[in-house]
């Protein structure tokens, strides 16, 4: 019985450990999502701007 109470202890140990670097994981890839989309809105936002001077310059 000790030897079930110790492998029970151990896999909720991993099971826990487990689950926290899942979590882990799937805010990382939410916060890059968010990053990413900010850059590509300001990249979109300079490009939209960039003829415009280019246009005047020319």
């Amino acid at each position: 019985m000790t030897n079930l109470i110790l492998f029970a202890n151990a896999f909720l140990s991993y099971l826990l450990l487990f689950l926290f670097i899942i979590a882990l994981v799937i805010v990382a890839c939410v916060i890059g999502v968010k990053w990413r989309k900010s850059k590509d809105a300001k990249a979109a936002a300079e490009a939209k701007e960039e003829p415009a001077e280019g246009g005047n310059a020319a």
